[in-house]
């Protein structure tokens, strides 16, 4: 039924558009420049002739269907659409880890011994270098 509704809605998509199209302008644009006496002498504004009928009829018939295409779409998805049943899904509970205060990085490799540089070993491993103090910023004074 939503289909047949839809290749409807389509086609009179297209018959609307040709039926706009086929009809002529009321004097406006291009078509003025013939010096306007024209309009007087046939008539300014035609009576609403067939295309004019058919153009308010199919338009018509197009927000109708537009319309009713609109509900069973929403009466096809049970009223819910893939957004709303997601807002309405609870957030997974995930858990947080709490951050260490210790900030510096412990080393993976092994602290580098003597023999390792070509060095008789002492058999204890030398204290890693530590960073340098940071210098104190010198004071603003006025």
């Amino acid at each position: 039924m939503y289909y047949l509704f839809l290749v409807l809605l389509i086609l009179d998509g297209l018959l609307l558009a040709a039926v706009v199209l086929l009809q002529s302008g009321q004097g406006g644009g291009l078509a003025s420049l013939g010096g306007g006496t024209t309009d007087l002498v046939v008539g300014g504004r035609q009576a609403a002739n067939l295309l004019t009928r058919m153009s308010w009829w199919c338009g018509g018939v197009f927000l109708f269907l537009s319309l009713l295409l609109s509900i069973l779409a929403a009466n096809r998805a049970g009223g819910n659409t893939d957004v709303l049943d997601r807002l309405r899904a609870p957030a997974p509970a995930t858990t947080t880890a709490p951050l260490p205060l210790n900030t510096s990085k412990p080393s993976a490799a092994p602290p580098v011994t003597g023999s390792d540089l070509g060095q008789p070993s002492s058999g204890t491993a030398s204290p890693a270098p530590t960073a340098p103090a940071p210098k104190p910023k010198p004071s603003d004074k006025k």
